[in-house]
Parts: C-alpha cells; structure tokens; sequence
C-alpha cells in the first residue's frame, strides 16, 4: 500500500504537467492554419470566423502539411459540390498515399466518396446528391495514418483525378489541386528552412 501512493502521487503530478488541452489546441490552431493555407493557395475563399488571410509566409516553419489536412482544404475550396468518380478515384488515390495500404478502406474516406460517387451517378436532384464537405469533413481523423504531402503524392492524385474524369481535367479547387497546393508550400517550406540552416552554419563557422 505505502509503495502504490507515491506511485500514484508521481503518476498524478505528469498528468498535471502535460496539460493535454493546451497542446490539442496548438495543434488544431497549427492545422487550421496549414487548411487555410492550402485553400487560400488555389484561389479558395475561408469563410466565417476564419476570414484572415493566410499566405505561404505564415505556414513557414510549422510542421507540413498532411494529406488528410489537404483532403480537409478541399471543403473550403469545393465543398458544396457533388462527389462524382474522379473525385472518388482521387481521394482513393490520397489514401493510399497516406496509408500506404492498396486496398480501401472499410469506413474509410475512399469508400464513402466512392459509394457517395455511385448514388450520385443515380440522384437527378442536385440538392439530394453528396457533396464533398459530407466526405471530406474530418478526413484526418478518417484516415489511420497520414503523411505530410510530397510532389510524388500530388502527381499520383492528380493521375487519378484526370483518369477519372470524362473531359480529362482536373477539376478547380477539388481534391488534385488541393494536394498539389499543399505539395508546393511544403516544398517551399522545405526549402526555407534548408536555408535557414545554411545561414545559422556559415554564422557559426564565422
């Protein structure tokens, strides 16, 4: 008994220390930040209570940003659309980039833009059709891994997004473009920060 109470007494005083709001909070407000960034990048108008400009400059040194966060920027950007299959076929695309998985998901965000693609294909009514803010919403929490977005990923949804499509285009603002944006700041990211380094080593070697 007297050895379990300075455990719990120890184990009590971390819990304390962490604090676990505070770092959700940083990281909602960070990714937040890198959505309205990708968003803002391809010409997307942030609505509400996220009006503020966000450009590239302010992304800068923060973590990447993530396939399910460009998945997310998508509802800014076309988010009352309709999904149809090249929308489907892209976000597919996106998923297995993230997870590194071939096949769907079961729940998954590539399962429901594909059976959300297929009802779609059958509703006549716009207003009844779904659109992608309903699938892409919370595509971060949908997906069991992510990864930040490379330039590899955005040619392989871009691929896909194009494939699918009749007229072979990609689609303003959807799901490709999306993570092209997000490939491109965190290629200038990358870069910015290599510079950086490169500078804070040549004022140490002065």
């Amino acid at each position: 008994m007297s050895q379990e109470q300075p455990r719990r007494e120890e184990a009590e005083q971390e819990h304390e220390s962490i604090k676990p709001e505070e770092n959700v909070k940083d990281v909602q407000e960070s990714s937040l930040a890198r959505k309205k960034a990708v968003a803002e990048s391809i010409g997307g108008q942030v609505h509400g209570k996220d009006r503020k400009q966000v450009s590239s400059e302010s992304v800068s040194g923060r973590a990447n940003i993530t396939i399910g966060e460009a998945l997310e920027a998508t509802v800014v950007t076309a988010g009352s659309r309709p999904v149809d299959y090249s929308d489907a076929a892209a976000i597919q695309a996106a998923e297995v980039r993230a997870t590194g998985r071939t096949n769907i998901i079961p729940g998954g965000v590539a399962a429901a833009a594909q059976s959300a693609a297929t009802r779609n294909a059958r509703v006549t009514k716009e207003e009844e059709k779904t659109k992608l803010a309903e699938i892409l919403a919370e595509a971060s929490s949908k997906l069991p891994s992510d990864k930040p977005v490379t330039r590899k990923d955005a040619e392989g949804v871009i691929g896909a997004e194009l494939r699918n499509d009749p007229n072979l285009c990609t689609r303003p603002g959807g799901v490709a473009a999306s993570i092209a944006a997000a490939a491109r700041l965190n290629q200038t990211n990358s870069t910015s920060s290599t510079k950086n380094n490169d500078n804070n080593l040549k004022q140490k070697q002065n």
